[in-house]
């Protein structure tokens, strides 16, 4: 079974065609699970206008964080493989089929991605060349390039993930680093899905590499990677103590 898990805020723009690209290629006992974060304009109509059994809703929550409401998402994704969705982005025929045969062997795939403007035209042709994608713990602690919407994993990193910390700032690097310390990542470079930066867009403007957080200073990036340093440091010497005290 595989849980797609999603959130959404005020995502009426593009989400229809994000939903459809999705809906295509999962299988009737898959799931699709949407995390509403008190959506003001018609994100709920559109949900609930496709009647389809696959797509779980929970709505009225109030987290006014993308974090904490992806972590609402996946507190209930029951399948065994999680793909995690952005609102506004679109899966490219394949992208199910591709991730999960990678699966097969990894516990957390991250694909390449074109990425797309608010008129679907294309601004890069490839998301790993143009944020110099690799594995590698300490180079993504360095700069980040665990795109979360672009992520799919196994059930050891969902339940090593949870519950997210209260201090990150993104689950994307947050998950990324802790499947780099304790599972086997790849970097899986085919473009399956269309990865679409605007003005609304909240990753697009979270990411502490990019150019509209600049006057962020260098104390302020080096002390939230030392937070998150800590926090994977922990997480992983709890996970181990817990699998000795099982053994």
């Amino acid at each position: 079974m595989i849980s797609v898990c999603m959130t959404t805020f005020n995502g009426e723009r593009f989400l229809k065609e994000q939903i459809d690209s999705i809906l295509l290629q999962l299988n009737p006992h898959d799931e699709l699970i949407i995390s509403d974060d008190s959506s003001d304009d018609n994100t709920i109509e559109i949900i609930k206008s496709y009647n389809d059994s696959r797509i779980r809703l929970m709505e009225n929550n109030h987290f006014n964080s993308p974090v904490f409401n992806m972590e609402n998402a996946l507190k209930h994704a029951g399948g065994n493989i999680i793909f995690l969705a952005d609102q506004d982005d679109v899966w490219l025929p394949g992208k199910v089929q591709r991730v999960t045969d990678s699966l097969q062997d990894n516990d957390l795939v991250i694909t390449n991605a074109i990425i797309i403007n608010d008129k679907g035209e294309t601004v890069h042709d490839s998301y790993f060349k143009w944020k110099g994608s690799t594995p590698g713990f300490w180079k993504n602690l360095k700069k980040n390039s665990y795109l979360g919407c672009a992520i799919a994993f196994n059930k050891k990193i969902l339940h090593a993930a949870l519950p997210f910390p209260e201090s990150i700032i993104m689950h994307d690097v947050w998950i990324g680093l802790l499947a780099e310390r304790i599972g086997k990542i790849k970097f899986l470079d085919e473009k399956l899905m269309l990865y679409r930066r605007h003005n609304d867009n909240f990753t697009a403007s979270i990411n502490l590499e990019d150019n509209n957080l600049s006057d962020f200073s260098l104390g302020h990036k080096l002390n939230y990677r030392r937070i998150l340093l800590d926090q994977i440091v922990k997480r992983v010497w709890t996970l181990k103590f817990l699998t000795n005290r099982e053994n």
